[in-house]
């Protein structure tokens, strides 16, 4: 049997990156290799694959494009960058974006394809998060090292104070979802003047306004953004920040000023998931930002424009019909078809379905007290307390509207864990709740809950994905050639 060595191992064999051996891995571009338990192996009488030839004028090529995530919990928006992840079949409306590539699985499910996006850097402040992050991740090919156990602050710090590389190089794009709590309606509200740091832990001297506090971490994104020079960055946050004063502004006008004013801030928009197939109320606002040398003149001036041509506008095509209309719009994914195939907790293999929130009812006065609408889309999932969580079926007593289920013998209980992760179109590969090992700690299901809760859908962050992936020409024209 042929001998296999690992990819650092031929990384010095070929001289080459490890990074790059395993984007050739994934690529498909080196005979005989093989991935086992997350790892890739390749046979040690294999060659350096060859420079692939120059393309014409009229080719493209399908290069990776760096993603470096902050903010990056659980990974909902890298899920959506990466691609390759099932959803359902009624998330996808192969009318508006015919050019998907979609591989059908069975009569329900669909596959996305695999994007030119490859995350080549990660980091939270959560170890549970990292711990999901990694446990999933590393089973697509990526390392957990890619992960950082890190405050961004801290990070920024030890790059530009202590002269750590701590940064990739050649990044293409900057992703973040910075804190949203002091945004959100249900929190609140404090905005810039939260009282918690940039470790999530409660600032001693909450009068003294600090640009380490959570509520202006994103002038730290605007740290990193400044250092890694991306093409474009993508920074997300619940729709409360929209409403509140005029903060919205203010970041836009922060990122703007990156590098001397050498970024382009298109007018920031919120975009219901419910709209592109996610079966959830949840409305988050995104900001995208480009840098102006590397955009070609005619998208400048386009992008420039108060009201940005359709080609060039970057954010996705809508693609169902929940609070707006149109021609060739699917109708909302809805709770019945999201919960597909999923067995009661008690008969389920499944651990993630099998643990749910045991806390009691607490009567409609208070929030998370109701029961879902199955013929509806689910509720927004919020990192809260466990006992917050909507109920997925409740009583005669306390209202239910399922007779028939509860007559057939089925209890009064919350969603499950892997049914908030259905709401949030996480696929049912993704282990949320586990215990610990030599490589990762465990996450509970509370835990499990809040890294939930706290992710952008990613059905949503493809959508976002696939959007500048097609522009990415467009944008910054011509591809240049691979180092292989």
């Amino acid at each position: 049997m042929n001998e296999m060595i690992t990819v650092q191992s031929a990384a010095q064999k070929w001289n080459i990156t490890p990074r790059r051996v395993q984007i050739l891995c994934n690529e498909g571009r080196i005979d005989g290799a093989v991935k086992r338990s997350g790892v890739w192996f390749i046979p040690i009488t294999t060659q350096k694959p060859a420079r692939q030839n120059k393309l014409s004028k009229n080719q493209t090529r399908k290069t990776t494009i760096n993603v470096l995530s902050l903010f990056s919990g659980c990974g909902g928006m890298d899920l959506g960058f990466e691609g390759d992840f099932e959803v359902l079949k009624s998330c996808i409306n192969s009318k508006i974006n015919a050019n998907w590539n979609v591989t059908p699985v069975d009569e329900h499910w669909v596959r996305l394809p695999k994007n030119r996006f490859h995350t080549v850097f990660a980091n939270d402040i959560r170890e549970d998060a990292k711990a999901a992050w990694t446990n999933y991740f590393g089973k697509r090919g990526i390392a957990t090292s890619t992960y950082y156990l890190d405050s961004i602050v801290d990070l920024v710090k030890l790059h530009k104070e202590n002269g750590m590389p701590v940064f990739p190089e050649n990044i293409d794009i900057v992703t973040g979802g910075f804190p949203c709590q002091d945004f959100s309606v249900a929190g609140k509200r404090q905005g810039f003047d939260s009282d918690k740091s940039h470790t999530g832990k409660k600032i001693v001297d909450s009068n003294t306004p600090s640009v380490e506090s959570r509520g202006q971490l994103y002038m730290w994104m605007r740290e990193v953004i400044s250092v890694t020079q991306p093409k474009v960055f993508i920074a997300e946050n619940v729709k409360g920040l929209a409403n509140l004063g005029d903060v919205k502004a203010i970041i836009e006008h922060d990122f703007s000023t990156i590098s001397e004013n050498g970024y382009l801030v298109v007018p920031a928009r919120v975009l219901h998931a419910a709209n592109y197939g996610v079966p959830q109320s949840r409305e988050r606002v995104i900001f995208f930002g480009f840098k102006k040398s590397a955009l070609t003149p005619k998208a400048l001036e386009a992008l420039s424009m108060s009201s940005i041509p359709e080609e060039f506008d970057p954010y996705p095509l809508i693609t169902h019909s929940y609070n707006t209309s149109g021609i060739n719009l699917l109708p909302p994914v809805t709770l019945r078809q999201a919960f597909i195939g999923l067995d009661e907790p008690e008969k389920s293999t499944d651990i993630s379905q099998q643990k749910y929130s045991k806390a009691k009812y607490m009567g409609k006065h208070c929030q998370g007290q109701t029961e879902v609408k199955l013929d509806s889309i689910g509720p927004t999932i919020r990192s809260e307390h466990h006992g917050n969580i909507e109920f997925r079926r409740l009583s005669v007593e306390h209202g239910g509207a399922y007779a028939d289920e509860l007559n057939s013998g089925k209890i009064e209980r919350r969603l499950t864990i892997r049914e908030c992760a259905r709401i949030q179109t996480f696929p049912d590969g993704y282990d949320f709740v586990f215990k610990n090992n030599t490589t990762n700690s465990s996450v509970s299901t509370s835990e499990a809950y809040k890294l939930i809760g706290n992710a952008v859908p990613p059905l949503l962050g493809f959508h976002i994905a696939k959007r500048i992936e097609t522009l990415w020409s467009v944008y910054f024209g011509g591809e240049e050639n691979d180092n292989i």
